[in-house]
């Protein structure tokens, strides 16, 4: 019998695993033997954190980032094949979404090998959800051009997308840029656009706001956002 690729959810703030992980995902953790992990330190704080029941150094892990070649990946599932089960770990949040890991998901699709997909945390969904925007239609954009010029040029796009499709736009940086970002936002939209502010979210720190761009101009010196983990989203 072939094992499973099981794609493991990680907290994406709260150290208290319970508040955020089902009790089954840290059950189904000990029938893996094998992880690949987007970064080897924070997956065995994590293992531990979790009461994994095996010794961490008998464990094979396999890293997976965005420097990973197509070609390095190419013996990551063998141990399926002996009817092992893979765990994959994120960095934070949900595999494979906005996450490296969609690339080994993908070979295990064209192997067809079985995946396991469990509940966990999602930032992007939790910002929708606490938003009050459009969550029947909606995109996620990525990272947005660091260059000012092409960045007010993308959010006048996402701008425009929104009006014209009714279709809430979602969009993350990097936490060192979240308060120019915003900046940014507050600048190039009009100011009666919903802007939507998802900061820590399930951490204690947890900040949500939704106002118009014109209102960001002054409530955005009352909040730090820099080096904290974001969630931007634009909305009728």
């Amino acid at each position: 019998m072939n094992g499973r690729l099981i794609l493991f959810p990680v907290p994406i703030g709260c150290d208290e695993m319970g508040h955020s992980l089902p009790a089954w995902n840290m059950e189904l953790l000990s029938s893996c033997r094998t992880f690949i992990v987007e970064e080897l330190r924070t997956a065995r704080r994590f293992l531990k954190k979790a009461g994994y029941p095996y010794p961490i150094d008998d464990t094979q892990f396999f890293e997976l980032n965005e420097h990973t070649s197509h070609e390095e990946i190419g013996n990551y599932l063998d141990a399926i094949g002996r009817g092992e089960n893979i765990g994959l770990l994120s960095e934070a949040g949900l595999p494979c979404v906005a996450d490296p890991g969609a690339m080994i998901t993908r070979v295990a699709q064209r192997r067809g090998i079985e995946i396991v997909p469990l509940v966990g945390p999602s930032s992007l969904m939790l910002a929708l959800m606490a938003s009050g925007f459009n969550g029947q239609s909606f995109a996620f954009v990525g990272y947005l051009p660091v260059d000012k010029t092409k960045r007010t040029a993308a959010i006048r796009r996402l701008e425009e997308r929104l009006h014209r499709e009714h279709q809430t736009q979602l969009f993350i940086e990097a936490p060192y840029r979240n308060n120019q970002m915003l900046e940014a936002l507050a600048a190039a939209l009009n100011p009666r656009t919903l802007v939507c502010v998802a900061c820590d979210l399930t951490l204690p720190t947890q900040y949500i706001r939704t106002l118009p761009a014109g209102k960001w101009k002054s409530e955005r010196t009352k909040v730090d956002l820099h080096k904290r983990n974001t969630v931007f989203l634009i909305g009728e």
